[in-house]
């Protein structure tokens, strides 16, 4: 279940961590089993030569036993002084299966008591055939016990039971268990980097392409270039074709807009100086070219919008802060020269507007503009990057020291057409022309109080970082 909780739970995961959790989980599950098959294995070793060991000795019983004297009056010894040391761990028994203890033959070191029988030994009961086991001592030490049968034909069945005691076996295989581990824990650890670097290498066409992607996002390129490899070069090509495509559809859609607004634009144009050197009342004259006037504005701010539509989030397309906002402040400073307005601007160098010049012109000349129409005698501009550095926001802020608006008016003259004063020039458009670019380019608009005493227009759109600091 945890297995399978962790296989959703990757799908979710970027591709690196997913192959970087499967790559440990298969190198882990591997490097575990395999250090279980040598321990197993060295176990096997180490008991069987343990067993030599004591078969040895019970060879040398053996032969003892089939001696020509009496069984009774037979006299054994292994020559090995740890057999005579009292509960010594090693220990030897002769005797009939099923004689009494006091019948039975045995060393020294048991002092008097049984040797128990292995429990569950391998191999086969029979004349000739070793079994071999563990069991407990009577200390309950745990012992390696191996026994075999003699046949001494008229004088029966004897058993030769021989153990020594286990510790050296458990402590061999503890010793080697942790060398082991310790082994294969440094070449995990070996395994985890090569696979990080096996990872980082394989997956380095693909971050080249999120690069290249990222060139084309922000303007610095027109098309993905490089060589990839073939895995992924096709992925490239039909990038670059659907880029190429959307430039055409585009273009088309620039040329539609351009036409439409020529046929529109001209019959207009017309009517006002048909209008102006015409017979008709003067009062009639003046309602037709104010009507007129509408109308084109009207055009204008719908033809503006769908080619805004048309160029929003294009691929490729950025502008420059900076110099764009000078060229707004040299022209609106000749425009209201007769207001003295002193424009303070902050703008980082670098600073660039994901989007067509002139939708960046256009937002933010409505602003400097309605606040040069509102101000005493100051305009302050500021631009800031804002937001991730993957998809970063460009902030611009624009405030006036005039009469600025109550809370409740501001959001009335974000609405098309609407002009608190009737006294100031202008079709009412501007404000609301800002709102709707900015939600083409799924920016924000909103008005707040300025520090200035006026009006404070924040706009925020799609931005990149500036590569050096600001200065004014």
């Amino acid at each position: 279940m945890t297995a399978l909780l962790t296989f959703f739970s990757l799908r979710q995961r970027s591709i690196a961590v997913r192959l970087a959790v499967s790559a440990l989980l298969a190198s882990s599950a591997i490097l575990l089993i395999a250090a279980w098959i040598l321990t197993t294995l060295y176990r096997e070793n180490t008991e069987r030569a343990f067993d030599s060991r004591l078969l040895v000795f019970a060879n040398n019983l053996a032969t003892d036993l089939v001696s020509p004297s009496d069984p009774e009056s037979r006299s054994f010894s292994l020559g090995d002084p740890r057999f005579d040391l009292p509960l010594s761990g090693w220990y030897w028994q002769v005797g009939r299966p099923d004689a009494k203890p006091r019948d039975l033959r045995t060393s020294r070191s048991l002092v008097g008591v049984p040797l128990k029988a292995a429990t569950n030994p391998d191999g086969r009961a029979g004349i000739g055939q070793i079994r071999q086991g563990y069991g407990r001592a009577q200390d309950d030490r745990l012992l390696r016990i191996i026994e075999r049968d003699v046949d001494l034909g008229e004088e029966g069945r004897y058993t030769v039971r021989i153990a020594g005691p286990a510790d050296e076996i458990v402590n061999d295989v503890d010793r080697f268990r942790f060398s082991l581990f310790v082994t294969f824990g440094l070449l995990g650890l070996f395994l985890a980097l090569t696979t990080l670097l096996q990872i980082r290498f394989g997956l380095a066409p693909l971050a080249q392409l999120r690069a290249a992607l990222g060139a084309i996002r922000r303007g610095e390129a027109d098309r993905i270039t490089g060589s990839y490899p073939p895995d992924i070069a096709p992925l490239a090509g039909e990038v670059n074709l659907l880029i190429e495509t959307n430039r055409e559809i585009l273009e088309r859609a620039r040329t539609q807009v351009g036409n439409l607004a020529h046929a529109l634009k001209t019959p207009l144009s017309i009517i006002v100086n048909e209008v102006g050197s015409a017979d008709a009342p003067e009062e009639l004259s003046a309602k037709i070219r104010e009507q007129a006037s509408l109308m084109r504005d009207q055009v204008n701010y719908y033809l503006d919008r769908a080619r805004a539509a048309a160029l929003a989030g294009t691929l490729g397309t950025s502008t420059e802060v900076e110099p764009a906002l000078a060229g707004l402040v040299r022209t609106f400073g000749k425009i209201y020269r007769d207001k003295d307005i002193a424009y303070e601007v902050s703008v980082p160098a670098g600073l660039r507007f994901r989007g067509e010049r002139q939708d960046f012109e256009e937002m933010v000349g409505n602003l400097v503009d309605n606040a040069s129409k509102w101000a005493h005698g100051r305009v302050a501009i500021r631009a800031e990057a804002i937001g991730k550095d993957d998809y970063p926001h460009l902030l611009v802020a624009i405030e006036d020291d005039g009469p600025g608006l109550p809370p409740e008016a501001r959001e009335a003259v974000i609405g098309r057409g609407r002009r608190l004063d009737e006294t100031k020039p202008g079709s009412g458009l501007g404000l609301s022309i800002v709102a709707d670019l900015a939600a083409l380019y799924r920016g924000r608009f909103r008005l707040e109080q300025a520090s200035l005493g006026g009006l404070r227009a924040v706009l925020e759109v799609p931005g990149d970082a500036p590569a050096a600091a600001a200065h004014h």
